[in-house]
C-alpha cells in the first residue's frame, strides 16, 4: 500500500490504522472492535446493536470505494471490528471475562472458518470480506449464549 493515498474510506477500512500493523492486523483489528464494543455495551445493549450496524454499513461502503478490496487484502480490518461486537451482545453487561472470552472465541472462527464462515470467505465482494467476520461473530455469540447456562456472563 505504499503509493496509495489514504482516504477517510480507506482509513475507516483499515479499522482507524489498526489494519496497517506489521502483524497480526486482523487481531488487532479485533481489538479496536473489541474496545468500542465494550464502550457501547457499557452504554447498553440497544447502543451495542446500533454500533454493529453502522460498523457494518460503514464497512461495506468504505469496501466498495477500494478498488483493491476485491482481493480482501490483510490491512481492511473494519470487518473484524464488525465481527468482534457482534458476541459482546450475549453478555448481560461488561465483564472482563466475557468479553475475552467473545474476543477469543470471535478469532478462534474467524481464524478456523467452519462453513459456513468459509463459504463467505470465497465470496470475492464488500458481502463477502463483511460476511465471514459476521458469521464468525454470529456462531460466537451462539457459543456464549450457551455457555451462559452454565458460567456467570
Amino acid at each position: 500500500m505504499a503509493a496509495t493515498a489514504i482516504t477517510a474510506w480507506r482509513f475507516i477500512a483499515a479499522g482507524f490504522g489498526s489494519g496497517w500493523a506489521p502483524k497480526a492486523p486482523g487481531t488487532f483489528g479485533a481489538l479496536v472492535g473489541l474496545a468500542i464494543g465494550s464502550l457501547l455495551l457499557a452504554v447498553g445493549h440497544l447502543a451495542l446493536l446500533t454500533g454493529i450496524i453502522l460498523a457494518i454499513a460503514l464497512g461495506i461502503y468504505a469496501i466498495r470505494q477500494l478498488p483493491e478490496a476485491k482481493i480482501d487484502p490483510g490491512w481492511i480490518v473494519i470487518d473484524e471490528i464488525a465481527g468482534q461486537m457482534i458476541p459482546l451482545l450475549a453478555l448481560r453487561g461488561f465483564n472482563l471475562p466475557g468479553a475475552l472470552l467473545a474476543f477469543v472465541l470471535f478469532r478462534l472462527f474467524d481464524i478456523w472458518k467452519p462453513w459456513p464462515v468459509s463459504w463467505a470467505d470465497r465470496q470475492k465482494d464488500e458481502f463477502g470480506i463483511m460476511g465471514d467476520d459476521i458469521i464468525a461473530g454470529l456462531i460466537a455469540l451462539a457459543v456464549l449464549l450457551i455457555l451462559q447456562r452454565v458460567l456467570p456472563l
